[in-house]
């Protein structure tokens, strides 16, 4: 009777305290629920007056009732998990998956010792992952990935043995993984990918005993090498290590891992050859190395890979052949992705077997040989990118292909540009896929008219056709491509007008038909356009007035380029509606009337260019709003008043063109108007003051001191019967002087003469000392002469040397004529007989501290230059200097244009800032003067014009008997330059013999793809990983090689190269703007 007593005691003991752990989990919950949003009402009901708690959404009980698992996955919940979740001492599983908590996760979640899985993703939960959950020594699956934790990995979390799960990916993590996870031996999955985990990869995560299956840990900033411990992980299915930093080889052990499946190491800075030891992983499905540094060949044992769906190598440096049997050895590839490596012949024929292809990508490679049209019965096909490769097409069976890619139904991409494509435009091309989106053919010698059958491609929304020899004009059938959002025409010989369908295209949002031959007026209907973010007509033959529908096109916000066209008028006020625009460019048309204030309301304007046109009045002060203007140029137009104030005040103002206007007054000093070699108001005489290196007279005193100015006065009354006489014997000595050549002239009336005494004391006596460089008429002396602090160089002539006198006049007319920041500046000159009494004539120059461009390049011990060498950003920047020289001689402004004859680097001077100056205005000719004597005065062209290596193919060493002087001879000589600023070497090298030129050289190094290996090797270090130097070098090189062509008409204009030049620096500073 006791014992039964006892035993229904238990029992209610038992049950009073079953029904109090009850009632604390209703507590916890009801307490869980009152901190949430549930818009959705999936929590109504939860309440004491309906249903057990074991009946509440959600809830599921075990022992006696108690809550053991709570689940509430993607019901739009939001707010902060509250700590009573804690008090639910029996629950083993919590899953709060896609929902909104926020907050932090709360540290009492550790006291719930029977927790298996805890399941927290897809929300926003912020703060650390509390140590507290190592508590949790039952855990095994814990997920908290895709919320907002920051913080570092819990080292504490490898308590929790029986751990297989752990999901930590998506957050904002930092610090190194635990090197104690390597210790959960039943630890099947790891997934820590995107984050910014830091240090090496754990050796330890390859423990022999490990049981991982799959490590994720890309899209972090892991360095080190990659363990070689990993090869013990027999189990591993799923390696993903893309985007972090990680460096050295692939190790060879991998091979050892015959389970797994997906290999991912893309995004990194590995390096070396592909291990034969990958050939032994048969169950690999993708394979992706791209974007690292590994080289050598595709090893064959990876064409044992026979499983594999998809092989991406690109970017890359991998060299040989692909396997002519790749598509038996791997007939189930979907994706073969190779482009950015230096992969040649052609593309194997047993491709056709791999009929599951799908993504094709072969771009930026030497691939050669005609595109075989069996690429046609891939009938899965959707992107094909050939482009950048050496294909080649030349008739209508070359192009077959085009014709066989009609029966690829699911194409969307096709990319063929920069091939060796040539021939008429394939009708065929109308026959492809509806589903077609992108079409890119630029950059070929495809010549006719566009088809107007175009219209069919009803899918397109990219049309590129950039650079290439089409004629006619454009379609007004392209007005059927209503999905169209990019057109690219430019650099065609299109011609005819703008067809006002174009406007039809209400998506489109880049439009660019610069560098043709259209004419006619812009096109009203392009006020349809809604999307329209960049618009290029540049480089036409258009005329009328900008339609004020243009300006009005809201929606562009990066680019509206009308330049080098012939329009006419104002400029609209409804510019002021482009608030958002980035660039504009109207420079080199005929435009009139003033700059329009409402410029002022585009204030995201970075880039202005209005020259060469003829805008009147003032700059606007409204200008003043444009903050964030980097890059002004107004010259050559009809400005006038005082340069305005407010430019020194934009403070990201890099580059300000005011040249050739009328200008008047002081020169500010503050602001941009502080860095000289980026300011430039030549041609404006009423300016002064300024930055001495700008060398403005100095601004005058205001006096209003009365008796002064009487005093004066008084003076010049007295001069005047002076005047008179000296008036009368200038006129009889012009009259006599009109029988004389031009060249004869003396700029006396310009500069102070000095005389043969001051210039022998400046130079101590013409000492060898002072001499710092020889030419064919000259000497030249450093010197110091009263009233120039900086030192000058004096050019002493030669006038037993024949042409020295006609050298000296020639410079003479320069002197009178020229003026440009990037010219040697002559100061003065004399012309008088020296001690002897023997004719002296001498030029006087600025001097140049900073020594020539050949010095700089090829540095001796004798130029102090061992270890200083030029910076690519300065390489570019001299550059640019000397081909702004050039341009301004060749265009000269309206005079006679002037060749300089002898551009080479030891003509060209390099200041303290750095800024080039060209020199040795001896060999400078007036072009049509030189034409006219070499040929009707022989004597005249005698004189040795130009230097070995630097003379264009085909001329005469006497540079003028073998043709007529021209312009296009300097360019060659600016060509043979930047190649020689590029790799370090003189065209004159020993390594240059036997046909074999500068420009040869750089040719045969595969250019573009191995250009890094053929420049200066001062540079090279600087190269190293920085892909915008090496695009810079890049298209340095392409100047270069233009400008050198051995046909002078297929050279660029000096105006040209400038542009490019400008461009390719701004694209390297990140600028943003310039085609180059």
């Amino acid at each position: 009777m006791a014992a039964s007593t006892h035993q229904s005691f238990l029992a209610s003991d038992s049950a009073s305290n079953s029904t109090s752990a009850a009632a604390d989990d209703v507590l916890a919950l009801l307490s869980f629920k009152s901190l949430l949003s549930d818009p959705r009402s999936a929590l109504s009901s939860w309440n004491n007056h309906s249903s057990h708690v074991c009946d509440w959404h959600g809830v599921r009980c075990r022992d006696g009732r108690r809550v053991t698992a709570l689940r509430l996955v993607s019901l739009g919940l939001a707010g902060p998990i509250s700590p009573s979740v804690a008090n639910l001492t029996s629950l083993r599983n919590l899953h709060l998956g896609d929902n909104q908590f926020n907050g932090s996760i709360p540290p009492e979640l550790g006291n719930l010792r029977r927790l298996v899985n805890l399941d927290l993703s897809y929300n926003a939960l912020s703060g650390e992952i509390p140590a507290t959950l190592s508590r949790c020594s039952r855990l095994r699956i814990i997920r908290i990935d895709d919320n907002k934790l920051e913080g570092k990995l819990p080292a504490s979390l490898a308590r929790c043995s029986n751990l297989s799960v752990i999901c930590f990916s998506g957050n904002r993590l930092v610090g190194e993984i635990p090197a104690e996870y390597g210790s959960l031996s039943e630890l099947l999955w790891l997934y820590l990918n995107g984050n910014n985990l830091t240090g090496a990869i754990p050796a330890s995560l390859g423990s022999s005993s490990s049981s991982l299956t799959q490590i994720m840990l890309s899209n972090n900033s892991l360095t080190g090498k990659i363990p070689h411990s990993l090869g013990n992980l027999s189990s591993l299915t799923h390696l993903y290590l893309s985007s972090n930093n990680l460096v050295g080889s692939i190790p060879p052990s991998l091979g050892n891992c015959l389970n797994l499946t997906y290999l991912y190491l893309r995004t990194n800075s590995l390096e070396g050859n592909i291990p034969e030891s990958l050939g032994s992983l048969t169950s690999l499905r993708v394979l992706d190395l791209s974007v690292n540094k590994l080289s050598g060949t595709i090893p064959p044992s990876l064409y044992n890979l026979s499983r594999l769906g998809s092989l991406n190598l690109g970017i890359n440096q991998f060299e040989g052949t692909i396997s002519p049997d790749i598509g038996h050895a791997l007939p189930g590839l979907e994706y073969l992705i190779l482009q950015g490596n230096r992969l040649e012949g052609s593309i194997p024929r047993s491709l056709v077997n791999a009929s599951e292809l799908y993504y094709l990508d072969l771009s930026l490679n030497n691939f050669n040989g005609v595109v075989p049209a069996d690429l046609g019965q891939h009938h899965n096909l959707a992107v094909l990118n050939l482009e950048g490769n050496r294909f080649k097409a030349r008739d209508a069976t070359d192009w077959s292909f085009l014709a066989s890619l009609s029966n690829c139904t699911e194409l969307t991409w096709l990319f063929l540009s920069d091939n060796d494509l040539a021939g008429r435009f394939p009708a065929s091309i109308a026959n492809l896929s509806a589903q077609l989106e992108w079409l890119s053919l630029a950059g070929l010698q495809i010549s006719g008219a566009i088809p107007p059958e175009i219209e069919k491609l009803r899918g397109l929304q990219q049309l590129d056709l950039n650079g290439n020899l089409l004629n006619g004009s454009i379609p007004r059938e392209i007005g059927s491509l209503r999905n169209l959002t990019r057109l690219y025409l430019f650099g065609n010989k299109l011609s005819g007008l703008i067809p006002e369908s174009l406007g039809n295209h209400t998506q489109l949002e880049v439009l660019n038909l610069g560098d043709n031959r259209l004419q006619g007026g812009i096109p009203r209907s392009f006020i349809n356009f809604k999307q329209l973010n960049e618009l290029n007509l540049s480089r036409n033959q258009l005329g009328g007035p900008i339609p004020r529908e243009v300006v009005s096109i809201t929606s562009l916000t990066k680019v509206l380029d009308l330049s080098h066209n012939s329009l006419v008028g104002p400029i609209p006020s409804d510019i002021q509606k482009l608030k958002l625009l980035v660039l504009l460019d109207v420079s080199e048309n005929k435009l009139s009337g003033q700059i329009p204030s409402g410029l002022g309301c585009c204030e995201t304007l970075n880039y202005l260019y209005m020259q060469g046109n003829f805008f009147l009045s003032t700059i606007p002060s409204q200008l003043s709003n444009l903050r964030s203007l980097q890059r002004l140029d107004v010259s050559r137009n009809e400005l006038s008043g005082q340069i305005p104030k407010f430019l020194a005040g934009i403070s990201s103002l890099q580059y300000l063109n005011l040249s050739f206007n009328d200008f008047d007054g002081p020169v500010p000093t503050e602001g941009a108007f502080a860095n000289a070699s980026e300011v430039f108001v030549d041609g404006n005489p009423k300016l002064c003051g300024g930055d001495p290196a700008l060398r403005l007279p100095p601004c005058p005193i205001d006096s209003s001191n009365k008796s002064r100015m009487r005093s004066v006065a008084i003076g010049l009354a007295s001069l005047v019967p002076c005047f008179i006489v000296l008036s009368i014997i200038i006129l009889m000595r012009k009259k006599a002087s009109n029988k004389r050549s031009p060249l004869e002239s003396s700029p006396r009336d310009q500069f102070k003469m000095v005389s043969y005494a001051e210039l022998h004391k400046a130079t101590d006596g013409f000492s060898s000392a002072n001499l710092i460089g020889t030419g064919s008429f000259s000497c030249v002396y450093k010197g110091t002469l009263e009233g120039y602090e900086n030192g000058v160089a004096v050019k002493v002539l030669n006038l037993e040397q024949k042409g020295a006198l006609k050298s000296y006049l020639a410079e003479c007319e320069a002197l009178r004529s020229i003026r440009h920041r990037n010219l040697v500046k002559i100061l003065t000159c004399c012309s008088t007989i020296d001690r002897s009494g023997n004719d002296f004539k001498a030029l006087v120059f600025e001097y140049v501290p900073n020594g020539s461009l050949d010095d700089w390049l090829h540095p001796t011990v004798a130029s102090n230059r061992e270890t200083k060498h030029l910076s690519l950003d300065e390489r570019l920047c001299i550059a640019i200097d000397v081909a702004s020289a050039l341009e301004y001689l060749h265009r000269h402004h309206g005079q006679t244009p002037i060749v300089h004859c002898d551009v080479k680097p030891s003509n060209v001077l390099i200041d303290d800032d750095m800024a080039a100056h060209l020199g040795d205005y001896g060999l400078m000719k007036f072009l049509a003067e030189c034409n006219a004597a070499s040929k009707g005065n022989p004597s005249y062209s005698i004189a040795l014009r130009g230097s070995i290596g630097y003379i264009p193919p085909g001329t005469n060493i006497l540079y003028g008997i073998g043709g007529e002087v021209s312009a296009h001879g300097d360019v060659y000589s600016y060509g043979i330059l930047v190649l020689e600023m590029v790799t370090g070497k003189r065209p004159t090298d020993d390594m240059f013999r036997d046909g074999r030129s500068l420009r040869s050289f750089v040719e045969a190094a595969a250019f573009p793809d191995r250009v890094v290996e053929i420049v200066d090797p001062a540079m090279r270090s600087a190269m190293e990983g920085n892909d915008r130097a090496a695009n810079c070098v890049v298209s340095m090189v392409e100047v270069g090689l233009l400008c050198s062509k051995g046909t002078p008409q297929a050279r660029l204009d000096a105006e040209s190269v400038t542009t490019k030049m400008v461009a390719i620096r701004s694209a390297y500073l990140g600028l943003g703007y310039g085609e180059v």
